[in-house]
């Protein structure tokens, strides 16, 4: 079984969607409106099988100057366990890399997945003052998460903020 990752189409869109419900009705994942996945199209990788079906997806999205999310990182069943989130978290590091970035942030119920790829358990990472009273004021969720603000701990419960240093 073969696959490629690829820098994701708007016609994805539907995909995300359809790959990322089962995962929203679980609470692993946030939903989000269509509106939201057009309006960040650009920060996605789509797997493909050889047919080009997408089978997976995963997003980076930039924090900070040297931070950035892992985002919706899913796989179809069917495609599970077979290298699709190794590849696609792959091809988001690098992408991570070409952009100068240095560290990466996830919220994950995946902690195994995460760990084996590097990420560590997020302790209390000190930031810059100056860094915080910018990053507090973006209206983005994954900043409230990484920044653990009260007002996102219902998203937060179970979860575990990871961190990884490139």
């Amino acid at each position: 079984m073969s696959f490629s990752v690829r820098p994701a189409r708007t016609s994805d869109v539907p995909f995300i969607q359809a790959v990322v419900e089962p995962l929203v009705q679980k609470r692993i994942l946030l939903g989000k409106d269509s509106v939201v996945f057009y309006e960040t199209i650009q920060e996605f990788r789509i797997a493909v099988d050889e047919s080009g079906t997408p089978i997976g997806c995963g997003a980076l999205h930039v924090m900070w100057e040297d931070l950035a999310e892992v985002r919706t990182l899913a796989v179809t069943e069917e495609w599970l366990h077979h290298g699709v989130g190794h590849a696609l978290l792959e091809q988001l590091e690098s992408d991570a890399r070409d952009l100068g970035l240095s560290r990466l942030f996830c919220l994950t119920f995946e902690v195994p997945f995460f760990t084996r790829h590097g990420f560590e358990p997020m302790t209390e990472e000190p930031i810059d003052p100056a860094v915080y009273a910018e990053l507090v004021r973006s209206p983005d969720e994954g900043v409230a998460e990484f920044l653990d603000l009260a007002r996102v701990k219902p998203n937060t419960l179970g979860n575990t903020r990871m961190l990884k240093r490139l």
